[in-house]
């Protein structure tokens, strides 16, 4: 089962960064293989979401329960599709001038044991670029740090 964890400090609040994690709905227009996403229902702090994930010829759907207690926490639980099980938690720390420090951890693996063979080949360097494409993504949108 491959897991990674990362923290980074990045100079936006952890407000706009709860927010860009939280806006799933605009995830194809910046992270890598995300064909599609989309919120499905709203309860309260918790709402469910679908995305589309794909790479040359394989394409994966899933669905995912999203807990979000803002603008400290979003906990992602697995619900259906191609995996065993999904684990992955976002925290925003607030940093004494502002800024926020991120936290970020994820844990999965797939049923079929050629796709987790796979994945498990370039998994740690997928997931560094998935978490820096939030930070470009919060540069474009919150503008470049001084």
């Amino acid at each position: 089962m491959p897991t990674h964890a990362e923290r980074r400090s990045l100079p936006y609040t952890p407000e706009q960064m709860f927010d860009l994690v939280a806006g799933v709905e605009r995830y194809p227009e910046f992270l890598p293989w995300c064909i599609a996403s989309r919120i499905t229902k709203r309860e309260g702090d918790v709402f469910y979401a679908d995305l589309i994930i794909g790479y040359k010829m394989v394409r994966e759907a899933f669905s995912s329960r999203v807990t979000a207690l803002r603008p400290y926490q979003l906990n992602v639980d697995y619900m259906k599709g191609p995996m065993r099980h999904l684990n992955n938690v976002w925290r925003f720390e607030r940093n004494p001038d502002g800024s926020c420090t991120i936290d970020f951890f994820v844990d999965f693996e797939f049923k079929n044991p050629l796709l987790q063979k796979l994945i498990s080949a370039f998994f740690h360097e997928a997931v560094k670029r998935m978490v820096g494409a939030f930070e470009a993504r919060a540069e474009q949108l919150y503008g470049k740090p001084l």
